[in-house]
């Protein structure tokens, strides 16, 4: 009976197939989008993404947290063990050596500045080298670290004194510029003072003192800074030498004016003769007077000469081709130290590692 009804009504007029009935179904259950129904759809996206998003971020936060954690302890650590390798026990290893060149640690305090750890390790390290690889000191032995001792309290004097005669040098407006050093160098080169060749001499710098080209003109520098500080305060020798060279010039005898002028008792009652056969490799003279001598002809005198000791007028008396006989008048400077004391009266150097 079922079965004869359903055929009757698909034999209905204006009654459509259930296929059709089913699409059109379909067709009105799709939703219509909006942008109300986008919003609602990505709100509901985004809430099932949290629960997996929020637990990451939590992780996230807590490496972070522990790994900057991590990291301030070992920065902390490090601090700790620097400061006890170098002011509790007076270390000079490399790696010290290299940290000090990073982070500027101070030493000691003279004359009104600091004095960096660097420097005092700059001037230890090459003493050390010089001992343990050419006179083959043992530091390790008792007179070994007795030695040692007494470089490290040199060393550090030194850095002490440096840091003055840089105040001085600020005080007095004396620097020393690339020009003046490299004409130094170029001076000590032609003398054949520095070795045949740049190769040669920076092997020579490195078996001997452990150092590098910088480092040779670091250390020159500092010392043509320390001697040209003297020249400018020591306003004395420098009248003493002009009134010496002033009477020469007027007709006085060289001879008798270095015998009664003279700072160099070696050959101050010979009236100044060198008493040598002087070349242009000499090394018994300061390379600024071999310089200047090989200037003169026989009987000339020079003006005034300065070296790193003072301040010399100079006679060839005979020349023989690269050979020459001469006579000087020395004057001395005054030690660095005239300078430097008033200044530590001032300010009394603070040291900061115990020797």
């Amino acid at each position: 009976m079922k079965h004869k009804i359903k055929k009757l009504l698909h034999k209905v007029p204006g009654r459509k197939p259930e296929s059709e009935e089913l699409l059109e179904e379909a067709i009105h259950n799709i939703p219509r989008i909006t942008n109300e129904t986008v919003a609602e759809h990505r709100e509901e996206v985004l809430s099932s993404a949290r629960k997996y998003i929020y637990p990451l971020q939590h992780s996230v936060r807590r490496i972070v947290a522990i790994s900057a954690a991590i990291f301030v302890a070992l920065l902390f650590g490090f601090f700790v063990y620097v400061l006890l390798a170098l002011y509790r026990f007076d270390t000079a290893s490399t790696f010290s050596y290299r940290v000090t060149q990073v982070i500027p640690f101070p030493v000691a305090k003279a004359c009104g500045q600091m004095v960096s750890y660097e420097s005092y390790l700059f001037e230890l390290r090459h003493y050390i080298h010089y001992y343990q690889t050419q006179q083959k000191v043992d530091f390790n032995s008792d007179s070994g670290r007795q030695q040692l001792a007494a470089f490290r309290k040199v060393a550090l004097q030194s850095v002490i004194n440096d840091a003055c005669v840089k105040k001085l040098a600020s005080q007095n407006h004396v620097s020393v510029s690339s020009a003046e050093l490299n004409a130094e160098i170029t001076l000590l080169r032609s003398q054949n003072r520095l070795g045949s060749n740049n190769a040669v001499f920076e092997d020579v710098l490195k078996e001997f003192w452990g150092w590098s080209l910088d480092d040779f003109k670091r250390e020159l520098k500092g010392q043509m800074l320390s001697q040209k500080v003297v020249s400018t305060l020591d306003t004395g020798t420098h009248k003493r030498a002009q009134n010496v060279l002033t009477q020469i010039n007027n007709g006085g005898d060289f001879a008798t004016l270095a015998q009664q002028n003279s700072e160099d008792v070696g050959t101050k009652a010979s009236g100044g003769d060198y008493g040598i056969a002087i070349t242009h490799t000499n090394r018994d003279l300061s390379p600024q007077v071999v310089d200047e001598l090989f200037k003169l002809q026989a009987g000339q005198v020079s003006g005034i000469v300065e070296t790193p000791q003072g301040l010399e007028i100079l006679k060839v008396r005979e020349r023989d081709g690269d050979t020459l006989r001469a006579s000087h008048i020395y004057f001395a400077f005054k030690p660095i130290s005239t300078y430097i004391e008033p200044l530590e009266k001032q300010h009394k150097p603070q040291k900061y590692i115990a020797q």
